[in-house]
């Protein structure tokens, strides 16, 4: 019987986004110290984010990572008042970016576990 190639790429999309998701997650941690100021580079570190929370947002669902892509939602959704402003995040808007960034980790986590479990 030959293997379905839709089901092919999808697994192969879902091997590079698990790859990736925690490495995403920490570079946004790292990417907090330069989200806030009215210089470009602030303005180009708060596009970067705002760009790789939109990919986890597209491409989680889409693979069986329901939670993780709402979560990421929330991190993207601070961000694009900001993003679309071309200006840095204000103190409030970090602090709320910080919750839901911790909020995304975690549910993130479960659903690696789960993810890596289920291959057991």
């Amino acid at each position: 019987m030959a293997a379905d190639p839709f089901a092919e790429r999808l697994a192969r999309v879902r091997e590079r986004f698990v790859s990736a998701l925690e490495s995403k997650i920490e570079d946004t941690y790292a990417a907090i110290p330069d989200l806030s100021g009215e210089t470009p580079a602030v303005v180009e570190a708060v596009e970067e984010t705002y760009r790789r929370m939109h990919g986890l947002v597209g491409i989680g669902p889409t693979v069986g990572f329901v939670g993780t892509g709402r979560a990421a939602r929330s991190v993207e959704n601070i961000l694009l008042v900001p993003h679309q402003a071309e200006r840095g995040l204000t103190i409030e808007e970090i602090e709320s970016f910080k919750k839901a960034l911790h909020a995304l980790r975690e549910i993130a986590a479960r659903e690696l576990q789960s993810f890596y479990s289920g291959w057991r």
